[in-house]
């Protein structure tokens, strides 16, 4: 059953409340029996330890329903028949999700495709391939809405039905050039998430919140490309917490992209080469439905323990220290040169698909190619691939 209108905003006032997250959202209601008695405990609760803390007013919370309202959004709670049951399942699930789009898509199974922001060509190329044959095979795509991979994987999979997840609120998309790729989604029958509030600017904490809700949404998680430290392997790493597949795509072992993958594979994961991949460990699961109990077949993968990302109350302390964060830089666009060379790899490329990944024109490529070239930098290779030296 939904929650009222009412309800509503005593959830949002909750959870928007200093240090409360997902644990004290649940500790809260469990204890106190719903959002209102909480909301009306907890300054007397916080002020007992030492520390007070004041709940947003019920007109902020209307406030920001507004202005969610006039972008041509909702918010979609735990309680609510919309809210996606795999994410329910999950123990960090947000109480609270702004949606822009169709909230139906996310009742339909759907598999993560996330990756590296510097995404080679050939990554880029492979990401589109397999997020078109899992889509028309009746998976919704879920990502990020980053650079690289997941906008391939969005922009691949449009027609047959993509959800993309934001760091920051809905009216503060990054980075800010995506923000034609999120309108895009929402046109075409997709949907845009975000947990944190409107005008909330993302910070880095926020990404690995966000890739918890990317992991949590779908049966399995691909990675295409990582280097080890990258965030796509927190996504990885939520997916097995969460009891859900996770599937990895080799790459060759001189690219610094391949060498998270490597390691999924090297430790468990399951090897994509091409969808069929992905659907013959899904299939069976989804025709299950949805087992949040149900460990899945691999599970020795060995992966860096995570943080809290979230500074919450302790109803048994006190309320917490909560540091400012310095928001995340802009990305400075990289020149024509900068732009082909940070597609290229090891493994070999045609003209046409750096020119499409850059989009540059193809003569523009070319010459810088043959630049790339009498620098020793690139090897020709048959059928007009080149591939970038090693040294």
């Amino acid at each position: 059953m939904d929650l009222s209108d009412g309800q509503r905003i005593d959830w949002l006032r909750l959870i928007r409340t200093e240090g409360v997250g997902p644990r004290t959202f649940r500790q809260l209601i469990n204890r106190f029996g719903g959002a209102a008695p909480a909301l009306e405990a907890l300054p007397h609760l916080t002020r007992l330890k030492g520390r007070p803390v004041t709940p947003p007013s019920r007109a902020q919370a209307e406030d920001e329903i507004a202005a969610l309202t006039r972008l041509g959004g909702r918010l979609v709670a735990s309680g609510d028949a919309a809210y996606p049951a795999l994410l329910r399942a999950t123990d960090a699930a947000p109480p609270l999700m702004a949606v822009r789009g169709d909230a139906l898509i996310l009742a339909r199974p759907a598999v993560a495709i996330v990756g590296s922001r510097n995404a080679s060509a050939a990554g880029g190329a492979f990401t589109e391939r397999l997020a078109r044959d899992l889509g028309e095979a009746g998976l919704v795509i879920v990502s990020g809405l980053a650079r690289g991979i997941d906008a391939r994987a969005h922009k691949a999979s449009l027609a047959t039905g993509t959800v993309a997840v934001m760091a920051g609120g809905q009216d503060r998309i990054y980075p800010a050039n995506h923000a034609a790729l999120a309108e895009a989604i929402v046109e075409a029958g997709g949907a845009v998430l975000a947990e944190m509030p409107m005008g909330w600017e993302p910070r880095g904490r926020d990404f690995p919140r966000r890739n918890r809700i990317i992991s949590g949404l779908a049966y399995g998680s691909v990675v295409v490309e990582a280097a080890r430290r990258s965030g796509s392997l927190i996504t990885a790493r939520y997916a097995l917490e969460q009891n859900r597949e996770v599937f990895a795509v080799p790459g060759s072992p001189l690219d610094p992209r391949a060498e998270g993958t490597n390691d999924l594979i090297r430790q468990g994961a399951t090897l994509v080469a091409e969808a069929e991949h992905v659907l013959d460990v899904l299939g069976p699961i989804i025709a299950r439905g949805p087992d949040p109990d149900a460990a899945p077949a691999r599970r020795r993968l060995d992966l860096a323990e995570q943080g809290d990302f979230w500074e919450e109350l302790d109803l048994d302390g006190g309320a917490p220290s909560n540091p400012a964060e310095p928001p995340l830089p802009e990305v400075t666009p990289l020149d024509e040169r900068g732009r082909v060379v940070a597609l290229l790899g090891p493994g070999p490329v045609s003209t046409d698909e750096l020119a499409r990944a850059a989009e540059l024109g193809v003569r523009t490529v070319q010459t810088i190619l043959l630049e790339l070239e009498l620098d020793g930098r690139i090897e020709r290779q048959g059928s007009g691939m080149v591939a970038l030296v090693r040294r």
